[in-house]
């Protein structure tokens, strides 16, 4: 029961990483489609501070689980953030 509570918990972190990605790509992307601006991000060497804007809304599931009293999918969700930080971190240095 609770490795599945902490599995949806990462889902969501990850999905809501992932919609933070195309959101922010969309605002920034001066009105190009988002694809279009995470190729040229990570052409340029910047996509890791797209990455990083996009996990606003992890902060935001977090804080709405932990309202909840649901602290194994909050859990899920710190542990989605720190795995996409440490993806971040390793491409950063490939």
């Amino acid at each position: 029961m609770i490795k599945k509570e902490v599995f949806i918990g990462f889902l969501v972190g990850v999905l809501a990483n992932a919609i933070g990605l195309f959101l922010t790509a969309h605002f920034l992307g001066k009105g190009d489609d988002a694809l279009t601006v995470l190729q040229a991000a990570a052409n340029e060497g910047f996509l890791g501070k797209l990455v990083s804007l996009a996990a606003v809304l992890n902060l935001i599931a977090f804080f709405i689980f932990i309202k909840r009293k649901e602290d194994y999918r909050a859990r899920g969700v710190l542990l989605a953030t720190a795995a996409i930080a440490l993806l971040t971190f390793v491409f950063k240095f490939l």
